[in-house]
């Protein structure tokens, strides 16, 4: 019986005792009951203080995409926004070339520093293979991120059902999940990687000469992909070849030496997983000269964000993008010689578009 319930109760037996007539008694009631009551808040609880879990399907053509949350971090934008000097040619942050211009075009997103910079992976179901496009963080960047799995779950699949792993390259917050805390997280699929990359991250001497920036890049690669070495399960790929029908993998150094987009086209639509391309979408949508320092050559790197950046606005088909705001998935629009991100529209039934 709840506190109502209770006092109605009381107060209608009460009155019956007393002779009072029905009427009159609801009258006396429901005042007493006001007067109580007032202020009063039946539904009050705490704050639960989390979100719903992330994940976020669409289809293609005859697959269906699952865009997966590994979690958000503080970006730090005034640390690693960079962008070419006009003199000299050097990369230099981004607030001494351009002093004022990260937080204005924050501003104009309604944004501030500090940035939620979203980790998105992405899930393939071909019908016939499941294929996880990047892994997130798992226990490389804290407690801010490694949900990738718990949120593989919610979407209801388990790691095990796991087949392969295309990484788009071996940056933490994209090869740290498929071993938290050097444990194999999904014990049943093949983790492949371009071999430019896999050279560059997987050398001693490549992260002895590595800017200061990078060296814990090299150390959780090698933690992370260690249990798959050793159980034969890490192999590399070059271009040329589809990896798995309907996905084929393409060449877009810059920001790593190996770093990869992935084609995924089944019955004539076409998404492209471009990796790293944005970071802050409010600022390199219109700026795309801004660059990071994690840009092992930022002048390529922007050269492949303008050109890609370009082709999709030409061509209109969909971009799953691993750091703008979850799910990721949208199209790129030019207008009067800007670039524009247009996110996905929320279908509570996803179909092919």
């Amino acid at each position: 019986m709840n506190y109502r319930d209770f006092i109605a109760g009381y107060f209608s037996r009460q009155w019956r005792a007393a002779g009072l007539g029905l009427n009159l008694a609801l009258v006396v009631f429901c005042s007493i009951l006001a007067m109580t009551l007032n202020g009063y808040a039946f539904a009050a609880a705490p704050k639960v203080g989390t979100q719903a879990p992330g994940f976020y399907r669409m289809t293609l053509g005859n697959f269906e995409i699952t865009a997966l949350s590994d979690g958000t971090h503080a970006f730090p934008v005034h640390k690693v926004l960079t962008k070419t000097s006009s003199i000299g040619g050097q990369s230099v942050p981004l607030d001494q070339s351009s002093p004022g211009e990260a937080d204005a075009l924050l501003a104009e997103s309604n944004l501030a520093v500090p940035v939620a910079g979203s980790i998105n992976a992405f899930l393939i179901n071909t019908g016939s293979k499941l294929i996880l496009v990047d892994s997130g963080a798992g226990s490389l960047y804290g407690d801010c991120c490694g949900h990738l799995v718990d949120n593989l779950r919610a979407a209801g699949y388990a790691p095990e059902q796991v087949d392969e792993i295309y990484l788009t390259h071996l940056h933490a917050d994209h090869v740290g999940g498929v071993a938290p805390n050097g444990k194999m997280a999904f014990p049943n699929a093949v983790v492949r990687v371009s071999e430019a990359d896999a050279d560059y991250w997987l050398k001693d001497a490549n992260e002895t000469a590595a800017p200061e920036l990078l060296k814990s890049m090299f150390e959780g690669d090698k933690a992370s992909l260690k249990p798959y070495i050793d159980a034969g399960r890490f192999k590399p790929f070059t271009y040329g070849e589809e990896l798995s029908p309907g996905i084929k993998p393409i060449a877009s150094p810059g920001h790593t030496p190996g770093h990869s987009f992935f084609d995924v086209e089944s019955n004539g639509a076409k998404l492209l997983l471009w990796g790293d391309v944005v970071h802050v979408g409010a600022v390199q949508f219109p700026d795309p000269a801004v660059t990071v320092a994690y840009d092992s050559d930022a002048e390529m790197a922007e050269s492949e964000r303008l050109a890609i950046f370009a082709d999709a606005a030409q061509k209109g088909y969909w971009i799953g993008a691993a750091h703008i705001s979850f799910p990721g998935l949208g199209h790129v629009q030019a207008k009067d010689r800007h670039f524009f991100w247009i996110p996905a529209n929320y279908d509570a039934a996803p179909t092919a578009n």
